[in-house]
């Protein structure tokens, strides 16, 4: 099956690298998805050497309604916006997507899911 990357602008409004935080323009994140590694994941990509997993559907919900606990948070944040929380022992990174963007990226998971395998 084929690895989706995508990459989106977001705003990270929180986060205990400063450096960051003083940049308060839009930054690249990628988002992966290697149904070969884990079919049911998705993983963030940040500034640095941040990267950060979780489950896909949990994304799916999270842009309809708040959405999970632990580590990882997602919710809609108006109609054009969503919010990604990624907790560690490190602190908490709070990032603003376009919602547009992750529903783009989660079509994309879902038909290279769907694509038959190739021999």
């Amino acid at each position: 099956m084929s690895v989706v990357e995508q990459y989106a602008r977001a705003h990270i409004v929180t986060d205990t690298d400063v450096r960051v935080q003083e940049d308060r323009d839009a930054v690249p994140v990628i988002l992966r998805y290697d149904p070969d590694r884990d079919p049911r994941a998705v993983r963030f990509g940040l500034p640095g050497a941040h990267e950060w997993t979780c489950d896909r559907a949990l994304l799916e919900q999270g842009l309809r309604a708040p959405a999970g606990s632990g580590e990882v948070r997602v919710w809609p944040c108006g109609r054009v916006q969503a919010v990604v929380e990624f907790h560690s022992a490190q602190g908490v990174s709070v990032v603003q997507f376009e919602t547009k963007a992750l529903l783009r990226f989660l079509r994309r998971t879902y038909m290279a899911a769907a694509e038959p395998v190739r021999r």
